[in-house]
């Protein structure tokens, strides 16, 4: 691979890795309530989820969806249904924030789940895919694969420390709470976009 391969496909990772999305709200909110080490088991699940998913779409899975388009509509909805799920896991939330040990937090099933029920990963690993691996060499969607792991392990790590960073601000159950329903307005509003947007 040529450095201006890896570079470009490295940029394309961590545009598509760092910005704002469902997953990465969720690191946020486990990061605040659980702190940075509990919530690295959703971000170890978000990013093996995701990798996964890029891997076989570089190896053919995107022939599947072109002979059956509704199953990114199927995915949709039930991203859909996974967001409010989630949101309303916050809003309940009491606002207590987990002791030094950071309690459980999310695990890495519920990040895979995420990244698999997320249009925004699907739409990430067919763009990808489509520009650096369409061939379907396998050198090449292993080199890709390999980079977008370790960015996308980073990027949403990043959010996680950002939501342990913020604990250290938080005094009392009520600016949680409002930290939470921040956090499950906007995965309601993302859920809001998957319902009027197309993939």
């Amino acid at each position: 691979m040529t450095l201006t391969l890896s570079l470009s496909m490295a940029a394309f990772a961590l545009a598509a890795s760092i910005s704002p999305g469902p997953v990465n709200l969720v690191a946020l909110a486990s990061g605040t309530r659980h702190g940075f080490r509990a919530s690295l088991r959703h971000v170890t699940g978000a990013t093996l989820g995701f990798t996964l998913l890029l891997v076989m779409i570089g190896l053919g899975l995107h022939e599947m969806l072109a002979r059956w388009p509704g199953i990114l509509g199927a995915v949709r909805w039930a991203g859909v249904a996974f967001l409010l799920y989630m949101a309303y896991r916050l809003v309940a939330d009491d606002g207590r924030l987990e002791g030094a040990d950071g309690g459980a937090g999310p695990s890495m099933l519920v990040g895979a789940t995420m990244q698999w029920l997320n249009p925004k990963a699907w739409l990430a690993s067919l763009a990808g895919m489509g520009a650096y691996a369409a061939s379907g060499d396998l050198a090449l969607v292993g080199w890709f694969a390999a980079l977008y792991f370790v960015i996308c392990f980073l990027s949403i790590g990043c959010w996680a420390y950002a939501g342990a960073f913020l604990r250290r601000f938080l005094r009392h159950l009520g600016q949680v709470r409002a930290v939470n329903r921040l956090l499950a307005l906007l995965l309601v509003a993302s859920a809001g976009y998957l319902v009027i947007a197309r993939l």
